[in-house]
């Protein structure tokens, strides 16, 4: 080859490109895209199911389940109610005087009748001697005119007087009759001034603070009186219900059914008292939409106090042979309720389920599901359609394995 066929040759550029180059063609592309590339390729590979990649086997879920029961549930109206009582006086005197006795204890319990207080009697022992004497005198000139009358009548057959003196004389008669009637009111008005100086409880219950000391002067007129007495056996609660409940508890008060009420704390978690539907307010709140409802309870035990809040439960019918399910069983979704079923092969399913009445921490199941199958209770938000899980039935004993 001659010298200048050689510097040709060497100048002409290799227009095919060598197999190292062309195997790694993505070298000449852009940053940006070579980074869109390789995280495409990592999110795709991690957002597969572990059961489709090869070699590895679907992950377990552990759970603890129960299974749903048949049985009866109970549909319950309840409403924040007032332990009211049944009767609540206030002592007043009814007659003017100084109070000379208090006889009862702040906080008694006092008996209808009971002796209370006493103010002083004096003033109306001397009214009542004092009409009691009126009365001896009118009397007397009763009598004395009932005997001229006697006399005028036999005077007038002889026709020694004038029938006018003789209508005279009864018409005196008839006088001090009236008189000796208006003497026997005021005696009676006086000795009844002697009986409400003695000051009885007007009802049986539990006595108040006293409002009056003794050796003060009471009037008739005083607002405050001496003490309050609220009756507590039997005692009251009053709650309301929404309106659209009223038609139903109606037609049971009508139909002559004893609905029980239940009263329970606060925090609803202890039970006070149990006693039954008297009954219902006569209109709707229009600025609540609901009605109150009076319940009667023994409260031997002195469970409820007056004025307390308590949370009342109407037991209204009970559903018989539903089936049941623990309250957290049930999960919720845009399209509804539905629950986590245990499948024989171990394996959780999603099962639409329509609720009814809850009592408690217990919930009834209209459809969807029956007594016996298994409902997921924890571990639920670990759980898809057809995950495999390990069921611990609650309140099932401990198998010997996971005892070791």
């Amino acid at each position: 080859m001659t010298p200048i066929q050689e510097t040709v040759k060497r100048d002409t550029p290799n227009k095919t490109p060598s197999r190292g180059l062309r195997g790694r063609w993505w070298l000449w592309l852009p940053a940006p895209v070579l980074l869109a590339v390789a995280g495409y390729s990592y999110w795709g590979h991690a957002s597969e199911p572990a059961s489709t990649s090869p070699g590895r086997g679907q992950q377990v879920t552990a759970v603890i389940a129960a299974p749903a029961k048949q049985g009866d549930i109970g549909i319950y109206l309840t409403g924040l109610g007032t332990v009211t009582p049944l009767n609540t006086v206030t002592v007043k005197s009814r007659v003017d005087g100084q109070l000379m006795k208090v006889l009862f204890q702040e906080g008694q319990v006092v008996k209808e009748g009971a002796l209370l207080a006493e103010i002083d009697t004096r003033p109306y022992e001397a009214a009542l001697t004092q009409v009691e004497g009126q009365m001896a005198r009118d009397k007397a000139l009763l009598e004395n005119a009932k005997l001229d009358l006697s006399r005028y009548q036999v005077l007038v057959k002889q026709d020694s007087i004038q029938k006018q003196q003789l209508d005279t004389q009864e018409s005196l008669v008839h006088q001090y009759e009236g008189t000796v009637k208006i003497d026997q009111g005021l005696i009676d008005n006086a000795k009844l001034q002697l009986v409400y100086a003695h000051i009885n409880a007007p009802i049986s219950g539990r006595i108040g603070l006293r409002l009056v000391d003794q050796g003060n002067m009471i009037h008739a007129t005083d607002t405050t009186g001496l003490a309050v007495i609220t009756q507590e056996q039997p005692i009251a609660v009053i709650f309301p219900i929404p309106e659209d409940n009223v038609p139903p508890v109606l037609k049971k008060l009508k139909a002559g059914e004893k609905l029980p009420v239940e009263a329970y704390d606060r925090e609803q978690k202890h039970k006070l008292a149990t006693g039954y539907l008297v009954t219902i307010d006569n209109q709707i709140d229009p600025n609540t939409g609901t009605v109150r409802l009076k319940a009667e309870f023994q409260n031997k035990e002195s469970e409820l106090f007056p004025n307390q809040f308590v949370n009342a439960r109407l037991l209204l019918d009970t559903l018989h042979g539903t089936t049941i399910v623990p309250t957290a069983a049930i999960q919720r979704s845009p399209q509804g309720t539905f629950v986590y079923v245990v499948n024989t092969d171990q394996t959780a399913s999603m099962r639409k389920v329509k609720i009814g009445p809850a009592e408690g921490d217990n919930v009834s199941v209209e459809e969807g599901l029956s007594p016996g199958e298994l409902v997921v209770l924890e571990g639920t938000e670990r759980l898809r359609e057809g995950s495999k899980v390990e069921a611990q039935i609650l309140g099932a004993e401990s198998s010997p394995k996971d005892n070791k």
